[in-house]
């Protein structure tokens, strides 16, 4: 199976879809708490693509989110190639130069459905991690599919499925893992310390099992084009768009 590497001990292992703005949001939030408790952390990979692979996507989802996921797994490609071939420790930079480029560089209105798996993306993202850009060369590389999809399925047995992005688990292999949390701004070095003691609190519960409520903001990314004077709306995610409601 392509892309097997030996697992790492680490303190988090963080499941992400590279495409993804809420794992985009919590993975820069484990990043301060990484820092703030001298955490490990192993990125690993989960593909909405691959998990959603039994649906109909036009019945399912917005029309855009088929290019959208199938971007997503192409780049997860890239980085099951990156880990193969650089280690386990590359993948952290190369998913923050993927998010650099997907989520913090302005709206994404006007560009082609599935413009984030381009060559030209994954090429200067691999650069920027200081990666070989010919690494670019495996977004199609469907022989990485079945280990995404084993790395996929681990994800999902350690929170139960109808869940996304991201999965988090917390002293692998025996500690609490949850899916999320699901943030839509960045919490200051204070809230972050705050937010990770009060979640992880939380799913060490046995009983515990959902805290949840649909509306929120919307991402505060600049791939949302969020303005000021749009801070504290809240978006209908339900309805599969991005209509705003006061």
């Amino acid at each position: 199976m392509r892309g097997n590497v030996a697992p790492m001990k680490a303190d988090i292992n963080f499941y992400f879809d590279p495409i993804c703005p809420f794992a985009w949001m919590t993975s820069k939030w484990i990043r301060i708490v990484r820092a703030q408790r001298n955490y490990t952390v192993d990125w690993r990979f989960i593909s909405l693509r691959l998990i959603n692979a039994h649906l109909d996507y036009g019945s399912h989802f917005p029309p855009e989110y088929e290019a959208q996921h199938t971007a997503g797994l192409r780049l997860l490609r890239v980085a099951s190639a990156v880990r193969e071939r650089h280690g386990r420790e590359a993948v952290g930079p190369l998913y923050a130069a993927y998010g650099a480029r997907i989520l913090e560089s302005g709206p994404d209105e006007g560009r082609e459905p599935g413009w984030q798996g381009t060559p030209e993306l994954a090429a200067d993202a691999l650069a920027e991690a200081g990666l070989p850009a010919s690494l670019a060369e495996h977004l199609d590389d469907t022989s990485r599919d079945a280990g995404i999809q084993a790395e996929s399925d681990e994800a999902l047995s350690l929170t139960g499925k109808d869940v996304g992005t991201p999965i988090v688990h917390f002293e692998p292999p025996d500690g609490v893992a949850f899916f999320g949390p699901v943030i839509s701004r960045l919490p200051d070095d204070r809230q972050a310390a705050e937010l990770w003691d009060h979640v992880v609190g939380l799913a060490r519960f046995p009983g515990f099992a959902e805290l949840k409520r649909s509306l929120r903001e919307q991402p505060q990314l600049p791939s949302f084009g969020v303005t000021a004077q749009e801070a504290g709306k809240v978006e209908d995610w339900h309805a599969g768009s991005r209509r705003l409601k006061k």
